[in-house]
Protein backbone atom coordinates (compact mmCIF):
# COMPACT_ATOMS: atom_id res chain seq x y z
CA UNK A 1 0.00 0.00 0.00
CA UNK A 2 2.98 2.34 0.43
CA UNK A 3 4.31 1.90 -2.81
CA UNK A 4 0.84 2.79 -4.10
CA UNK A 5 0.70 5.82 -2.09
CA UNK A 6 4.44 6.46 -3.01
CA UNK A 7 3.82 6.06 -6.67
CA UNK A 8 0.85 8.03 -7.25
CA UNK A 9 2.75 10.84 -5.15
CA UNK A 10 5.37 11.07 -7.73
CA UNK A 11 3.27 10.90 -10.30
CA UNK A 12 1.29 13.83 -9.41
CA UNK A 13 4.72 15.49 -8.46
CA UNK A 14 5.38 14.55 -12.68
CA UNK A 15 2.01 15.92 -13.75
CA UNK A 16 2.31 19.46 -11.84
CA UNK A 17 5.93 19.97 -13.18
CA UNK A 18 4.63 19.24 -16.38
CA UNK A 19 2.15 21.52 -16.12
CA UNK A 20 3.76 24.21 -14.74
CA UNK A 21 6.70 23.95 -17.74
CA UNK A 22 3.97 23.94 -20.13
CA UNK A 23 2.05 27.01 -18.53
CA UNK A 24 5.69 28.59 -18.53
CA UNK A 25 6.48 28.00 -22.25
CA UNK A 26 2.94 28.78 -23.63
CA UNK A 27 1.00 30.45 -21.58
CA UNK A 28 0.41 34.47 -21.95
CA UNK A 29 3.67 35.24 -21.12
CA UNK A 30 5.69 32.17 -21.79
CA UNK A 31 8.76 32.02 -24.24
CA UNK A 32 6.90 30.31 -26.84
CA UNK A 33 3.81 32.70 -27.43
CA UNK A 34 3.92 35.71 -28.86
CA UNK A 35 3.74 37.92 -26.27
CA UNK A 36 6.58 36.02 -24.52
CA UNK A 37 8.45 36.44 -27.78
CA UNK A 38 8.44 40.39 -27.76
CA UNK A 39 8.99 40.05 -23.52
CA UNK A 40 12.25 38.12 -24.32
CA UNK A 41 12.78 40.29 -27.57
CA UNK A 42 12.96 43.17 -25.11
CA UNK A 43 14.68 41.37 -22.37
CA UNK A 44 17.77 40.46 -25.11
CA UNK A 45 17.11 44.54 -26.01
CA UNK A 46 18.16 45.48 -22.67
CA UNK A 47 21.29 42.88 -22.95
CA UNK A 48 22.93 45.41 -26.64
CA UNK A 49 20.81 42.59 -28.71
CA UNK A 50 18.29 44.70 -31.06
CA UNK A 51 15.13 43.55 -32.77
CA UNK A 52 14.42 44.40 -36.18
CA UNK A 53 11.02 46.38 -34.31
CA UNK A 54 13.65 48.41 -31.69
CA UNK A 55 15.82 49.60 -34.93
CA UNK A 56 12.94 50.87 -36.83
CA UNK A 57 11.63 52.88 -33.29
CA UNK A 58 14.93 53.74 -32.95
CA UNK A 59 15.24 55.11 -36.18
CA UNK A 60 11.75 56.76 -36.07
CA UNK A 61 12.82 58.59 -32.60
CA UNK A 62 16.47 59.87 -33.95
CA UNK A 63 14.60 61.39 -36.95
CA UNK A 64 12.49 62.97 -34.66
CA UNK A 65 14.89 64.27 -32.53
CA UNK A 66 17.15 65.42 -35.75
CA UNK A 67 13.91 67.37 -37.01
CA UNK A 68 13.60 69.07 -33.27
CA UNK A 69 16.86 70.10 -33.92
CA UNK A 70 16.90 71.44 -37.13
CA UNK A 71 13.59 73.43 -36.08
CA UNK A 72 15.90 74.77 -33.12
CA UNK A 73 18.51 75.16 -35.61
CA UNK A 74 15.94 77.07 -37.80
CA UNK A 75 14.60 79.56 -34.43
CA UNK A 76 18.38 80.29 -33.01
CA UNK A 77 19.25 82.67 -35.54
CA UNK A 78 16.10 84.65 -35.00
CA UNK A 79 16.85 84.98 -31.50
CA UNK A 80 20.84 85.94 -32.30
CA UNK A 81 19.60 88.67 -35.13
CA UNK A 82 17.01 89.97 -32.76
CA UNK A 83 19.32 91.60 -30.36
CA UNK A 84 23.12 92.45 -31.03
CA UNK A 85 23.70 94.15 -34.28
CA UNK A 86 22.22 97.92 -34.98
CA UNK A 87 22.97 99.22 -38.34
CA UNK A 88 22.17 103.22 -39.23
CA UNK A 89 21.84 104.48 -42.13
CA UNK A 90 21.92 108.09 -43.21
CA UNK A 91 20.90 108.97 -46.34
CA UNK A 92 21.50 112.43 -48.74
CA UNK A 93 19.31 114.69 -49.46
CA UNK A 94 15.63 113.38 -50.92
CA UNK A 95 13.65 115.48 -52.81
CA UNK A 96 10.09 113.27 -54.27
CA UNK A 97 10.77 115.42 -57.99
CA UNK A 98 7.99 115.23 -60.53
CA UNK A 99 9.68 111.71 -62.55
CA UNK A 100 10.18 110.40 -58.92
CA UNK A 101 6.97 110.87 -58.61
CA UNK A 102 5.55 109.24 -61.43
CA UNK A 103 8.21 105.98 -61.57
CA UNK A 104 6.64 105.22 -57.52
CA UNK A 105 2.85 105.63 -59.02
CA UNK A 106 3.74 103.45 -62.08
CA UNK A 107 5.57 101.03 -60.07
CA UNK A 108 5.66 101.69 -56.56
CA UNK A 109 8.94 101.57 -54.78
CA UNK A 110 10.60 99.44 -57.10
CA UNK A 111 10.44 102.68 -59.53
CA UNK A 112 12.40 104.65 -56.90
CA UNK A 113 15.34 102.48 -55.76
CA UNK A 114 16.76 99.42 -57.31
CA UNK A 115 16.65 96.31 -54.80
CA UNK A 116 19.85 96.80 -53.31
CA UNK A 117 19.36 100.18 -51.69
CA UNK A 118 15.63 99.39 -51.01
CA UNK A 119 17.75 96.71 -49.05
CA UNK A 120 20.29 99.20 -47.72
CA UNK A 121 17.49 101.38 -46.27
CA UNK A 122 14.64 98.93 -44.86
CA UNK A 123 17.31 96.34 -43.95
CA UNK A 124 18.75 99.34 -41.06
CA UNK A 125 17.65 99.14 -37.61
CA UNK A 126 16.94 103.08 -38.08
CA UNK A 127 17.27 104.98 -41.49
CA UNK A 128 17.48 109.41 -41.40
CA UNK A 129 17.06 111.10 -44.26
CA UNK A 130 17.74 114.72 -45.38
CA UNK A 131 13.87 115.86 -46.48
CA UNK A 132 14.74 118.75 -49.00
CA UNK A 133 10.80 119.45 -49.47
CA UNK A 134 7.69 120.19 -47.62
CA UNK A 135 5.00 117.76 -48.01
CA UNK A 136 1.58 119.96 -48.68
CA UNK A 137 -0.61 121.21 -50.99
CA UNK A 138 -0.83 125.11 -49.40
CA UNK A 139 0.61 128.05 -48.85
CA UNK A 140 2.55 130.58 -51.40
CA UNK A 141 5.57 129.82 -53.49
CA UNK A 142 8.95 131.98 -52.05
CA UNK A 143 9.68 134.83 -54.13
CA UNK A 144 12.65 135.25 -55.80
CA UNK A 145 13.94 131.59 -56.00
CA UNK A 146 14.96 129.47 -58.66
CA UNK A 147 14.46 126.08 -57.27
CA UNK A 148 11.16 125.20 -55.09
CA UNK A 149 9.96 121.95 -53.71
CA UNK A 150 6.46 120.80 -52.50
CA UNK A 151 5.04 117.37 -52.51
CA UNK A 152 1.65 116.20 -52.18
CA UNK A 153 1.49 114.48 -48.15
CA UNK A 154 0.51 111.54 -49.93
CA UNK A 155 3.62 110.63 -51.06
CA UNK A 156 4.62 109.99 -47.48
CA UNK A 157 4.26 106.59 -48.16
CA UNK A 158 7.18 106.24 -50.33
CA UNK A 159 9.57 106.71 -46.69
CA UNK A 160 7.36 104.34 -45.29
CA UNK A 161 8.22 102.04 -48.14
CA UNK A 162 11.54 102.48 -48.10
CA UNK A 163 11.90 102.04 -44.46
CA UNK A 164 12.69 105.54 -43.19
CA UNK A 165 12.70 106.76 -39.36
CA UNK A 166 13.53 109.82 -39.25
CA UNK A 167 13.61 113.23 -41.53
CA UNK A 168 16.20 115.95 -40.73
CA UNK A 169 13.85 119.14 -41.60
CA UNK A 170 17.30 121.91 -41.67
CA UNK A 171 17.85 122.61 -45.01
CA UNK A 172 16.87 125.69 -47.71
CA UNK A 173 13.79 123.84 -48.93
CA UNK A 174 11.37 123.18 -46.07
CA UNK A 175 10.03 126.74 -45.94
CA UNK A 176 10.03 127.01 -50.20
CA UNK A 177 6.01 127.36 -49.08
CA UNK A 178 5.64 129.21 -46.13
CA UNK A 179 4.84 128.57 -42.49
CA UNK A 180 1.42 126.64 -43.53
CA UNK A 181 3.43 123.74 -45.48
CA UNK A 182 5.77 123.83 -43.34
CA UNK A 183 3.41 122.80 -40.62
CA UNK A 184 1.96 120.44 -42.93
CA UNK A 185 5.16 118.57 -42.93
CA UNK A 186 5.45 118.14 -38.83
CA UNK A 187 2.05 116.91 -39.88
CA UNK A 188 2.54 114.37 -42.36
CA UNK A 189 5.50 112.94 -40.95
CA UNK A 190 3.62 112.44 -37.65
CA UNK A 191 1.04 110.64 -39.28
CA UNK A 192 3.25 108.72 -41.05
CA UNK A 193 4.98 107.79 -37.50
CA UNK A 194 7.87 109.13 -38.92
CA UNK A 195 10.13 111.32 -36.46
CA UNK A 196 11.62 115.34 -37.15
CA UNK A 197 13.77 116.86 -35.98
CA UNK A 198 15.67 120.46 -37.22
CA UNK A 199 12.37 122.38 -37.49
CA UNK A 200 9.82 123.16 -35.36
CA UNK A 201 7.71 125.63 -33.92
CA UNK A 202 9.83 126.90 -31.23
CA UNK A 203 13.85 127.07 -30.39
CA UNK A 204 13.30 123.85 -28.02
CA UNK A 205 11.07 122.04 -30.61
CA UNK A 206 13.61 122.79 -33.61
CA UNK A 207 16.28 121.36 -31.81
CA UNK A 208 14.84 118.19 -30.16
CA UNK A 209 16.75 115.43 -29.81
CA UNK A 210 15.66 111.82 -31.49
CA UNK A 211 16.20 108.50 -29.48
CA UNK A 212 16.10 105.73 -30.63
CA UNK A 213 17.09 102.92 -28.12
CA UNK A 214 17.98 99.03 -29.28
CA UNK A 215 17.69 95.70 -28.23
CA UNK A 216 20.76 95.83 -26.53
CA UNK A 217 19.64 98.70 -24.68
CA UNK A 218 21.76 101.36 -26.65
CA UNK A 219 20.62 104.40 -26.77
CA UNK A 220 21.32 106.73 -30.00
CA UNK A 221 20.74 110.34 -30.73
CA UNK A 222 19.80 112.31 -33.91
CA UNK A 223 20.02 116.07 -34.17
CA UNK A 224 19.57 118.57 -37.07
CA UNK A 225 20.56 121.92 -38.05
CA UNK A 226 21.62 124.35 -40.98
CA UNK A 227 23.87 126.92 -41.88
CA UNK A 228 21.85 127.64 -45.31
CA UNK A 229 18.95 129.35 -45.38
CA UNK A 230 17.88 132.18 -47.71
CA UNK A 231 16.42 134.70 -45.62
CA UNK A 232 16.89 135.02 -41.75
CA UNK A 233 12.69 135.01 -40.94
CA UNK A 234 13.32 131.20 -41.71
CA UNK A 235 15.91 130.51 -38.36
CA UNK A 236 12.95 129.82 -35.59
CA UNK A 237 15.20 132.29 -33.55
CA UNK A 238 13.61 134.99 -35.88
CA UNK A 239 9.88 133.71 -36.35
CA UNK A 240 8.17 130.31 -35.59
CA UNK A 241 7.83 127.84 -37.04
CA UNK A 242 11.06 127.87 -38.02
CA UNK A 243 14.51 125.71 -38.66
CA UNK A 244 17.56 125.02 -36.28
CA UNK A 245 20.37 126.77 -37.59
CA UNK A 246 23.97 127.46 -36.80
CA UNK A 247 25.30 130.70 -38.09
CA UNK A 248 26.52 131.28 -34.44
CA UNK A 249 27.28 127.94 -33.08
CA UNK A 250 26.38 127.96 -29.51
CA UNK A 251 22.90 126.66 -29.43
CA UNK A 252 23.77 124.15 -31.47
CA UNK A 253 26.87 123.55 -29.07
CA UNK A 254 25.01 123.83 -26.33
CA UNK A 255 22.61 121.13 -28.08
CA UNK A 256 25.21 118.53 -28.35
CA UNK A 257 26.77 118.93 -25.28
CA UNK A 258 22.73 118.45 -23.59
CA UNK A 259 22.21 115.67 -25.88
CA UNK A 260 25.58 113.42 -25.05
CA UNK A 261 24.38 113.83 -21.41
CA UNK A 262 21.50 111.61 -22.06
CA UNK A 263 22.38 108.86 -25.06
CA UNK A 264 25.19 106.93 -26.01
CA UNK A 265 25.78 107.83 -29.36
CA UNK A 266 25.01 110.93 -31.29
CA UNK A 267 24.55 112.03 -34.42
CA UNK A 268 24.41 115.56 -36.07
CA UNK A 269 22.95 115.70 -39.05
CA UNK A 270 24.14 119.31 -41.02
CA UNK A 271 22.96 121.73 -44.17
CA UNK A 272 25.89 123.69 -44.68
CA UNK A 273 28.51 124.44 -47.43
CA UNK A 274 28.77 125.66 -50.99
CA UNK A 275 26.63 124.02 -54.30
CA UNK A 276 28.03 121.76 -56.69
CA UNK A 277 31.78 122.05 -55.30
CA UNK A 278 34.12 119.32 -53.27
CA UNK A 279 36.18 122.39 -51.96
CA UNK A 280 35.51 123.17 -48.39
CA UNK A 281 34.83 126.32 -46.64
CA UNK A 282 36.58 127.50 -44.04
CA UNK A 283 34.06 126.86 -41.12
CA UNK A 284 32.91 123.55 -42.20
CA UNK A 285 36.10 121.51 -40.65
CA UNK A 286 36.26 124.23 -37.84
CA UNK A 287 32.92 123.54 -37.07
CA UNK A 288 32.53 119.71 -37.44
CA UNK A 289 35.11 119.67 -35.05
CA UNK A 290 33.82 121.67 -32.76
CA UNK A 291 31.04 119.23 -32.72
CA UNK A 292 32.69 116.27 -32.04
CA UNK A 293 34.53 117.80 -29.33
CA UNK A 294 31.53 118.73 -27.95
CA UNK A 295 30.13 115.02 -28.00
CA UNK A 296 29.39 113.99 -31.43
CA UNK A 297 29.99 110.62 -32.65
CA UNK A 298 29.62 111.51 -35.91
CA UNK A 299 29.08 114.74 -38.16
CA UNK A 300 26.75 113.70 -41.53
CA UNK A 301 26.77 117.15 -43.90
CA UNK A 302 24.61 117.88 -47.00
CA UNK A 303 23.61 120.84 -49.35
CA UNK A 304 26.55 120.50 -52.43
CA UNK A 305 24.13 117.94 -54.10
CA UNK A 306 27.32 116.34 -55.00
CA UNK A 307 29.89 114.27 -52.55
CA UNK A 308 32.69 115.55 -50.93
CA UNK A 309 35.74 114.70 -48.28
CA UNK A 310 35.41 112.30 -45.33
CA UNK A 311 37.71 113.22 -42.32
CA UNK A 312 38.28 111.04 -39.06
CA UNK A 313 39.01 113.46 -36.99
CA UNK A 314 39.49 111.50 -32.84
CA UNK A 315 38.31 108.50 -34.58
CA UNK A 316 35.20 109.80 -35.34
CA UNK A 317 33.63 110.19 -38.70
CA UNK A 318 32.96 113.30 -40.61
CA UNK A 319 30.88 113.18 -44.08
CA UNK A 320 31.33 116.83 -44.86
CA UNK A 321 28.84 116.31 -47.91
CA UNK A 322 26.69 113.17 -48.59
CA UNK A 323 25.29 115.32 -51.99
CA UNK A 324 21.58 113.65 -53.44
CA UNK A 325 20.22 110.24 -52.83
CA UNK A 326 16.70 110.26 -54.74
CA UNK A 327 16.28 113.78 -56.64
CA UNK A 328 15.72 114.45 -60.30
CA UNK A 329 16.11 112.27 -63.28
CA UNK A 330 19.79 112.10 -63.12
CA UNK A 331 22.55 112.03 -60.01
CA UNK A 332 25.90 111.28 -62.18
CA UNK A 333 28.57 109.64 -60.79
CA UNK A 334 29.85 111.25 -57.71
CA UNK A 335 26.73 113.08 -56.87
CA UNK A 336 25.56 111.55 -54.02
CA UNK A 337 25.79 108.79 -51.12
CA UNK A 338 24.99 107.15 -47.92
CA UNK A 339 26.44 106.45 -44.88
CA UNK A 340 25.96 102.64 -43.05
CA UNK A 341 26.90 102.67 -39.58
CA UNK A 342 27.25 99.51 -37.91
CA UNK A 343 27.39 98.59 -33.89
CA UNK A 344 28.41 95.22 -33.02
CA UNK A 345 27.36 93.15 -30.26
CA UNK A 346 30.81 94.07 -28.12
CA UNK A 347 29.89 97.50 -29.21
CA UNK A 348 32.33 97.66 -32.23
CA UNK A 349 31.61 100.15 -34.37
CA UNK A 350 32.37 100.04 -38.26
CA UNK A 351 31.43 102.67 -41.26
CA UNK A 352 30.43 102.28 -44.70
CA UNK A 353 30.15 104.80 -47.74
CA UNK A 354 27.78 104.18 -50.22
CA UNK A 355 28.07 106.30 -53.98
CA UNK A 356 25.10 106.24 -55.46
CA UNK A 357 23.85 106.98 -59.09
CA UNK A 358 20.86 107.41 -60.55
CA UNK A 359 19.18 107.11 -64.27
CA UNK A 360 15.57 107.58 -64.97
CA UNK A 361 14.80 108.74 -61.31
CA UNK A 362 16.26 105.38 -59.74
CA UNK A 363 18.76 105.46 -57.53
CA UNK A 364 21.61 102.40 -57.45
CA UNK A 365 24.41 101.63 -56.16
CA UNK A 366 27.64 103.37 -57.91
CA UNK A 367 30.69 100.78 -58.23
CA UNK A 368 33.39 103.66 -59.17
CA UNK A 369 31.74 105.91 -56.44
CA UNK A 370 34.26 104.02 -53.72
CA UNK A 371 37.84 105.00 -55.17
CA UNK A 372 36.48 108.78 -55.81
CA UNK A 373 35.37 109.41 -52.47
CA UNK A 374 39.03 108.10 -51.25
CA UNK A 375 40.46 109.96 -54.18
CA UNK A 376 38.85 113.15 -52.53
CA UNK A 377 39.68 112.47 -48.93
CA UNK A 378 42.48 112.38 -47.07
CA UNK A 379 43.33 110.30 -44.00
CA UNK A 380 41.00 107.47 -45.04
CA UNK A 381 41.19 104.28 -47.17
CA UNK A 382 37.98 102.77 -48.48
CA UNK A 383 37.89 99.15 -49.17
CA UNK A 384 35.69 97.17 -52.46
CA UNK A 385 32.58 97.23 -50.24
CA UNK A 386 32.55 100.73 -48.84
CA UNK A 387 34.36 100.12 -45.45
CA UNK A 388 36.10 102.85 -44.11
CA UNK A 389 38.94 102.66 -42.23
CA UNK A 390 41.42 105.60 -40.69
CA UNK A 391 45.08 106.05 -42.57
CA UNK A 392 47.47 107.55 -39.65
Amino acid sequence: MKKFFAALIKTLLVLVIIGAVGWYAFGADGPFSEQGQQLLAKIKGTQGVETEAQLEETSDDTALIEENNQEASEVEPEITDQNMTTKIVFTGDVELSEYVQSNYTASGVNGVCAPEIQQLMQDATYTMINNEFCFSERGQQAPDKQYTFRVNPSYVSLLNDLGVDIAGLANNHVLDYGKDALTDTFTTLSNAGIDYTGAGNSLEDASKLIVKTDAKGRTFGFLAASHVIPVGSWNVLNSQPGEFCFYDETDLLNSITAAKQQVDYLFVMVHWGVEHTIELTDYQPNDAHKFIDAGADAVIGMHSHCLQPIEMYNGKPIFYSLGNFIFNQTIKSGGGGAVEITFQENDDVTYRIIPITASGACTSIDPAGYSYMESISNNIKIYDDGLITEVQ
